[in-house]
């Protein structure tokens, strides 16, 4: 086992705690693919394609299986393979570092998944056709990367695979929308279902799994549902805010926390200095009567 060695201030110790955007609709999502296909016995890889720091990854890596392997594809902070894609990094991803990402993700698993480091485009090349279950695409959100990527995907995917698609719906990532509705129109993709952030769908017969969805009441608590139709397809989405399934334990998690400093006390405004009579004062209170002094006194106070 390789052990973390990021300060103790840093160490995450709970999923929450790893920085990244995946929110509890799409962690049950995940949960209940993930865990349909380990009921119905179906085999394949798992793959995901642009990590961040790592908090998906290390939500999906506990449905990995014995002989079964988990790919993570990200430049981290590796060159870009153009211009556009630096730039996109330096805007977006600009803290993200391998090394950040192997410390959360050892925080809560014994050993490190397949890495490449590098653009998404060279996966082919580590990842054979056909071999993965399930693969979740969040990497590049310029148009060009986003279709090649969802190439590799329908290449990867075992029949009646799935591919998760992330912000496919953003207003600043138009590039991932074209290349997602491009591929339901034009190759073959079948959507099974919306969320707020991610399209899931198939190139399989997605009813099946939709009808799953749709009887079961219990599962659907907490969450509005509601069935669309595109282009003649059934196609569900979902919506809210349900509660999160069980996630990984960080090995960090009884560690105490470090205490949030002690309010400072708010500053006080120091008190009046005491006016020092003047020399005219003084010549006053020796010369005029009592009752003449306090007059004047009560009349200044």
């Amino acid at each position: 086992m390789t052990v973390t060695t990021a300060p103790a201030a840093q160490r995450p110790r709970c999923l929450n705690d790893v920085k990244g955007w995946f929110p509890s609709l799409d962690q049950v999502m995940f949960d209940r693919f993930l865990s349909r296909q380990e009921r119905l016995g179906q085999r394949g890889d798992l793959m995901e394609m642009g990590a961040y720091m790592g908090k998906s990854a290390i939500f999906t890596a506990a449905y990995l299986r014995a002989s079964e392997r988990f790919t993570v594809c990200d430049l981290f902070d590796a060159e870009a393979p153009d211009e556009r894609n630096a730039a996109e990094a330096r805007k977006s991803y600009a803290t993200l570092t391998r090394i950040a990402f192997e410390e959360n993700y050892l925080a809560f698993w014994d050993e490190l998944p397949n890495i490449i480091q590098g653009p998404t485009s060279v996966v082919p090349d580590h990842v054979g056709a056909n071999t993965c279950r399930f693969i979740h695409v969040d990497a590049s959100h310029l148009y060009e990367h986003v279709a090649g990527d969802i190439d590799t995907a329908h290449n990867t995917l075992v029949p009646d695979g799935l591919v998760v698609l992330d912000d496919f719906r953003s207003e600043h990532t138009p590039g991932v929308a074209a290349a997602t509705w491009e591929a339901v129109f034009t190759r073959g993709l079948r959507p099974i279902c919306l969320t707020t952030q991610k399209l899931y769908g198939t190139w399989g017969d997605p009813e099946p799994i939709q009808d799953e969805m749709l009887a079961d009441d219990e599962w659907r608590k907490g969450m509005h549902t509601s069935v669309q139709e595109i282009a003649g397809r059934r196609v569900l989405r979902f919506s809210g805010k349900p509660a999160n399934p069980t996630p990984p334990t960080s090995r960090f998690a009884h560690e105490p926390r470090d205490p949030a400093p002690e309010p400072r006390p708010a500053p006080t405004a120091p008190a009046p200095a005491a006016r020092r009579p003047t020399a005219v004062r003084r010549l006053a209170a020796d010369v005029l009567p009592p009752v003449v002094t306090r007059a004047i006194r009560r009349r200044r106070g």
